[in-house]
């Protein structure tokens, strides 16, 4: 029993709590968030199965921990192929969510999890192993086109099988900062930039469909796509209606009165602003900064290299998702469909957030053999 305390106590010492303490305190926001956002669809599903998430989560958050990554880091070939695999399952078996148009989900019954959220983790950890592999000969050019290639394989699977482009452009954002990150030459880096962005114009012309398109120009000129501008207009109608303090809660007439289009997940944060005002909104965007602040923190303490690139990895995945979401509710970026970490509805997404910062954890916890170094 003595071993058992004094085990339970060096794990404690080691493990950060304070990052799963703003991720549990971003959990309860988003809880009180979406059960004001679905008091009018008169069903306690919602705030059964986000519970379930969170409190699921947290013990994920725990279990992950115990796991060293790196025991498993010769299988990241199999583990890459896995998720393509995975991804192209919804070729097959994919349905689209409760409302949206895409095809991102696999249902067992009442059951649904989304293979391209999973997915993001298994990128993060075989896109960092690949880069390990390759780090002493990683400016070569056979090295970067085989991370180019990795990287693109994975996020195309996503577009083409799930056609989730919002997924997609949260899988291309985390290969830029990991590749960046990644000790690469300046060089190699600013070459990528720019072949990105020679490539927008036959993305635009040969493989983004209509309706994608139309999400992008109604930035721009609603009147382009009454139908599809909807969603973002009325976003920024309850955004600047909740002014500095907001309705009060449980009180927003475009939460309350459905006016508000998927307002308990890809538009929670417009929910939030409208019954709490500037005030909440900022609230919300500080808890997040901090989230993230500490997977960085965590990322620059982490013993090895491996472990350095994974937690660099999902703060990207946080970061990116952060800002799409809070841009899309503010009118300045395409509605997309990019859910806002730990406050929009969603199980699978807060159960795959909880376990992402498992690992982060879990990576920092860890002292490494020379070798990592």
């Amino acid at each position: 029993m003595k071993a058992l305390f004094k085990a339970t106590a060096a794990y404690i010492k080691k493990c950060d709590l304070m990052l799963l303490a703003i991720a549990v305190t971003a959990s309860l926001m988003g809880l009180v968030a979406v059960y004001s956002a679905t008091l009018s669809m008169g069903s306690d599903k919602y705030m059964i199965v986000q519970a379930a998430a969170i409190a699921l989560g947290c013990i994920g958050f725990f279990i992950i921990t115990l796991f060293d990554l790196d025991r498993f880091g010769d299988l990241w070939i199999w583990a890459y192929f896995f998720n393509l695999v995975f991804l192209f399952s919804l070729r097959f078996l994919g349905t689209g969510g409760e409302t949206t148009g895409n095809n991102s989900w696999i249902r067992f019954g009442p059951i649904g999890i989304q293979p391209a959220e999973i997915g993001k983790l298994i990128f993060i950890f075989t896109f960092a192993r690949h880069i390990y592999v390759l780090r002493d000969r990683i400016n070569r050019p056979s090295s970067v086109l085989q991370l180019i290639f990795h990287a693109l394989s994975t996020a195309g699977f996503v577009y083409i099988f799930s056609d989730d482009l919002g997924m997609c452009i949260i899988y291309l954002m985390i290969f830029i900062i990991m590749f960046f990150a990644s000790g690469i030459s300046m060089k190699w880096f600013l070459s990528l930039c720019a072949g990105g962005l020679a490539s927008l114009v036959p993305l635009w012309m040969f493989v983004l469909k209509p309706y994608h398109k139309y999400r992008i120009l109604v930035l721009f000129d609603p009147d382009i796509n009454p139908d599809i501008a909807y969603h973002g207009i009325q976003s920024m109608i309850a955004v600047g209606g909740g002014k500095l303090f907001g309705y009060g809660y449980l009180q927003g007439p475009q939460t309350q009165y459905a006016t508000l289009p998927e307002k308990h997940n890809d538009f929670i944060f417009s929910t939030i602003c409208e019954e709490w005002g500037f005030i909440g909104g900022v609230a919300v965007i500080l808890v997040l900064c901090l989230l993230v602040w500490r997977i960085y923190h965590d990322a620059f303490e982490a013993y090895d290299r491996f472990s350095y690139l994974v937690c660099i990895g999902i703060g990207g995945m946080f970061m990116s998702q952060i800002l799409i979401n809070i841009g899309m509710c503010l009118g300045i970026m395409p509605v997309i469909g990019i859910t806002l970490p730990f406050f929009s509805y969603g199980g699978t997404s807060v159960v795959t957030c909880f376990g992402a910062l498992g690992i982060v954890c879990g990576l920092k916890m860890r002292e490494r053999p020379e070798r990592l170094r």
